[in-house]
């Protein structure tokens, strides 16, 4: 397994030599030039995450808080999920749902 963390793209790493069968590349971001089609054959894999881990997401949320950046939501009890459902089908949603946990103890 080889880890990357930015810089070279993904098929400059895949695509080396010394990067033999069953060989895994792990990215953290996004490359959106990486052909993936030949690295099948070669039983190489592309695995990857957008956000980083645990830590990352962490001081993301605290960046948020010190400077007051919020996101809009419309709260939802869990009784009214299946209408919630449906707006969503019908692309009637202005902003992010969230299930009011505590509405399941009214269930």
């Amino acid at each position: 397994m080889a880890l990357q963390i930015g810089g070279c793209g993904a098929n400059d790493q895949l695509h080396r030599n010394e990067a033999t069968g069953n060989h895994t590349l792990f990215r953290r971001g996004t490359d959106a030039k990486a052909h993936t089609g030949p690295l099948v054959f070669a039983r190489r894999a592309l695995a990857g995450s957008l956000i980083g881990g645990i830590a990352e997401t962490q001081e993301m949320l605290d960046f948020c808080g010190q400077h007051g950046i919020t996101s809009d939501i419309e709260i939802v009890r869990i009784q009214d999920i299946n209408e919630a459902y449906g707006r969503l089908l019908k692309a009637d949603v202005k902003y992010r749902f969230v299930i009011d946990m505590a509405s399941l103890q009214q269930a």
